[in-house]
């Protein structure tokens, strides 16, 4: 059966039935919509009343200063839910933006608490989901607050990796990669020119080669002992298994 990156991000923690993924199958491709590259997608301010998975390319949660600086975040990689728990919403906090050409579904909130009744399992996954963001927020407050630089990009790095293959989407030796330095500097909390050093670094250091929009990565392991890498947070591996942090 054909997937697309919602399931295959959910089934990480589930192995649903036909069933069951026919019918989130069905609700994701009810609507959806394509963007462009550096898109505003949902604004600071406004009230939300979609839910957006991302199906291919990349988004980003963002907070724009009064003085024109911008935080990034969260990074919204395929599969994953941009917004969940919208009928909460009275207006958002933040802003959501495309890093990359987008094509995201948009659903129906009451369709998918609907879907959610019916199926247990699908609403077991989901609640899944929404831990495994809290918990990379969480892993993202100890990156910026004890990583030093290198560690801190280097850590950013291995997570996206990572979070790409459990979709079937990158291959150990590296994965698509089109964020600029600016955006790492938005997300680290780092100047454009200290990124810049850091990315010399990793490079000097024969952990990373970036070429173009890919990252090629010749010793994933290493660059995980670089980083401190645990990749427990994303609580990937359904029925007991666990992902080996020296895989």
């Amino acid at each position: 059966m054909a997937r697309n990156p919602l399931t295959r991000k959910l089934q990480n923690f589930t192995r649903f039935t036909d069933a069951e993924e026919e019918e989130l199958l069905r609700l994701v491709a009810e609507r959806q919509i394509a963007r462009g590259p550096r898109e505003e997608l949902v604004s600071q301010g406004k009230a939300p009343d979609r839910l957006y998975v991302v199906l291919q390319g990349w988004a980003c949660h963002y907070k724009d200063l009064p003085n024109g600086r911008r935080q990034i975040t969260a990074i919204c990689l395929p599969g994953d839910l941009c917004l969940d728990r919208v009928s909460v919403l009275r207006r958002m906090s933040h802003s959501v933006g495309s890093l990359s050409a987008v094509t995201l579904g948009q659903l129906n909130p009451a369709a998918l608490e609907s879907l959610s009744a019916t199926y247990p399992r699908i609403s077991q996954a989901l609640a899944w989901q929404s831990e495994v963001q809290a918990s990379i927020q969480r892993e993202w407050v100890v990156n910026l607050g004890q990583r030093g630089a290198s560690e801190r990009v280097a850590h950013l790095l291995c997570e996206i990796h990572l979070r790409l293959q459990l979709v079937d989407l990158a291959e150990e030796s590296g994965c698509e990669m089109p964020l600029t330095q600016a955006d790492l500097a938005e997300t680290m909390g780092l100047s454009a020119v200290h990124v810049n050093r850091v990315l010399q670094e990793l490079r000097n250091a024969g952990l990373i080669v970036l070429r173009g929009r890919s990252l090629l990565i010749p010793n994933l392991a290493a660059l995980r002992e670089t980083a401190m890498f645990d990749p427990g947070y994303l609580h990937a591996g359904r029925e007991g298994q666990h992902l080996d942090a020296n895989a």
